[in-house]
């Protein structure tokens, strides 16, 4: 939580896209994101830093999110998936959104890291 966005991610292995073979591993990310506060803000931007299992970490940037910039008044939440892929069966993510409140001020809303775990993978 970073004043009052709640952020919360839950990932998941898709088999179906994935080929060991390659190697390449698909997961799923799905993100909530709350705006717990008494201001209205929207998300402009996002930085994640995902980590495979070798230790290589990739830095994606972009604006908003699947292509929107949502507006979240006080109360209301914003849910999405999106995808990643890796070369090794583990890894994680974290990273931060940008936002701006209706009043002009700017932060960013931290992102806890979470694992990518294909099934059955120990690490």
């Amino acid at each position: 939580m970073t004043r009052s966005i709640r952020v919360e991610v839950a990932s998941e292995f898709v088999p179906g896209r994935s080929n060991p073979s390659v190697p390449e591993y698909f997961f799923a990310y799905h993100v909530r994101v709350s705006n717990e506060g008494d201001e209205t803000v929207q998300l402009v931007s996002r930085e994640w830093l995902i980590t495979d299992g070798e230790g290589r970490v990739e830095r994606v940037r972009g604006e908003g999110v699947v292509g929107e910039k949502p507006v979240l008044a006080p109360g209301e939440t914003f849910e999405y998936t999106s995808f990643c892929p890796l070369a090794t069966p583990y890894g994680s993510m974290h990273g931060s959104y940008l936002l701006v409140t209706d009043g002009g001020d700017t932060f960013r809303a931290e992102i806890a890291p979470f694992a990518l775990n294909a099934s059955g993978t120990l690490h």
